[in-house]
């Protein structure tokens, strides 16, 4: 019963009506960042402050199994340790940044230096700027099925979540820990999204996992992280995130009749001193009518919002009349832009074929589908695109990508890009 629930609550909740478009505006923020509460390498505070003066308008600090709450020391060796990249020390830094009246240490029992990380409801007075930056509170909640990670960021939280780990399936793992974040949102009445995270991390999650837990609304369409393979690879089918998304997407619709899964762009940063997992690198847009942690996630429980790598939006509209999609691209100078209109038709080949994956991998077996899954339906090089439903498709979405390349990629050959929701599959 309860999972019937939450899943006609999340439903509705995809389909309310925005506010009033003139009072809307979009939001530039992270939703999933590491810091020195977990496995990052930098104070809570510093971090913030990079995505604040990096155009950052909120952030939300996702440290493992945990809210950044009460009282918690690090030992300047531990700090050390983690850095990554030799050169100035971090608390040297640190220090330099706030002032010695900001950082508190002490000497523990076997003589080393500790310093406090301070809790978010200390460092947010330090870094936040009413109207212009908001730290938001978020968990990654680390579960797992056996070997199989199973990482989930619930953004919005009121209380931590303790993770429900190795039951009887990887699918079942997801729909507990789901389940949890949704029973909080009932209980507090808050508006919570839960984002399952890097599907690739460690080979995961597939595609038909993420489509049959429909209590998962969100995925990781792009992580910053170079390990949890954005692209996939040629040893294991069905496995680029975007052919993930799709193929979810066409099995929530065809086969469950389910709602969608709406994709998200993060960093999930944890190295600020060195390092190949840092900031800057996959974010997300928010539309809303202010800048609120309630107003940001119940906007995007709507669908408004998109993700980005660089690639920037002044406008997503899919009009549910004339059942258009339409895009305005904000170019930059020297930059071309090329837009993917991709879908599924209802009439799409469904023949699937079983694909032997490496040995190791949580799956042994692959299911791999057809070109038609998620093809191509149109392209533009347009600044304005517009994909036009003639009520063959199941859904639609676009893919932007310029010949920019990111500050900080990921891969060599990686240029920018945005990623629109799946439009036109709501009745």
């Amino acid at each position: 019963m309860l999972r019937s629930v939450i899943f006609h609550s999340l439903a509705f909740l995809s389909v309310t009506s925005a506010a009033p478009a003139e009072a809307l505006r979009w939001f530039k923020g992270n939703t999933h960042t590491h810091s020195l509460w977990s496995d990052g390498n930098d104070f809570p505070d510093m971090i913030s402050e990079w995505y604040r003066s990096h155009g950052y308008d909120f952030l939300a600090m996702s440290d493992h199994n945990l809210l950044a709450r009460g009282d918690k020391w690090v030992t300047e060796e531990l700090i050390e340790k983690k850095k990554i990249v030799l050169g100035k020390k971090v608390l040297d830094k640190y220090r330099a940044r706030f002032g010695d009246k900001w950082v508190e240490t002490r000497t523990d029992g076997k003589g080393r230096l500790e310093v406090r990380l301070k809790p978010l409801e200390e460092y947010r007075r330090l870094v936040e700027k009413p109207g212009k930056f908001l730290l938001v509170e978020a968990e990654e909640i680390s579960a797992g099925m056996g070997k199989a990670p199973i990482h989930i960021n619930a953004v919005n939280l009121h209380e931590a979540i303790k993770p429900v780990k190795d039951l009887t399936s990887i699918r079942e793992v997801m729909r507990q820990n789901l389940q949890l974040v949704a029973g909080q949102a009932a209980k507090t009445g808050k508006p919570i999204i839960a984002h399952v995270n890097h599907p690739n991390f460690q080979w995961a999650l597939t595609a038909e996992d993420l489509a049959h837990v429909i209590e998962d609304r969100y995925f990781e369409v792009f992580n910053g992280h170079p390990k949890t393979f954005t692209r996939g690879d040629d040893l294991r089918a069905t496995s680029n995130t975007e052919k993930i998304w799709d193929v979810a997407n066409t099995i929530r619709l065809a086969e469950l009749k389910a709602p969608i899964l709406y994709g998200v762009a993060t960093d999930d940063s944890h190295n600020y001193h060195g390092g190949d997992v840092t900031p800057g690198r996959g974010w997300v847009m928010v539309r809303a009518a202010k800048l609120d942690a309630d107003a940001l996630v119940s906007a995007m429980q709507r669908g408004d919002f998109y993700g980005s790598t660089g690639v920037t939006l002044d406008e997503v509209k899919f009009d549910a009349t004339t059942r258009k999609l339409s895009i305005k691209i904000k170019g930059e100078s020297g930059v071309s832009y090329s837009t993917e209109f991709r879908g599924t038709l209802k009439n799409y080949d469904r023949a699937v074929k079983e694909v032997p994956a490496d040995p190791k991998d949580p799956h042994p077996v692959r299911l791999e589908y057809t070109a038609d899954v998620g093809k191509v339906l149109a392209k533009s090089d347009s600044l304005t695109p517009e994909y036009q439903m003639t009520g063959a498709e199941l859904f639609v979405r676009a893919t932007i990508t310029s010949t920019k390349k990111p500050v900080n990629p990921v891969w060599d050959t990686q240029t920018e890009q945005a990623w629109t929701q799946p439009a036109g599959w709501e009745k």
